[in-house]
């Protein structure tokens, strides 16, 4: 299966992001285009949207809040997400390959 979305580096897990600030409900609702989609209840304000995306990304994924970092994108809707050895994968994300 070829997606764009998210990719591995090592045991690292690269998302790209299309962030919806302000949504009534926070939670991944699909592709946007190349990106997966991902709602978040704060307002795009004093960060205050990325660190929505840090802590329901840490959730999903099983690790400390610590293990997930913004690379790219923290002042516009479209985020590359790094997260460090998840220990649980957002739907539609294969597990790496060994080796």
């Amino acid at each position: 299966m070829d997606v764009s979305w998210y990719r591995w580096d090592g045991a690292d897990l690269i998302l790209t992001l299309h962030v919806q600030p302000r949504a009534r409900v926070a939670g991944i609702v699909g592709l946007h285009g190349d990106a997966l989609k991902l709602k978040v209840t704060a307002p795009a304000e004093a960060g205050r949207a990325n660190e929505d995306v840090v802590s329901l990304l840490a959730a999903m994924c099983a690790v400390t809040r610590a293990a997930v970092t913004i690379e790219n994108g923290t002042a516009g809707r479209r985020k590359r997400v790094r997260i460090r050895t998840p220990a649980a994968l957002p739907d539609g994300v294969e597990p790496r390959a060994p080796g």
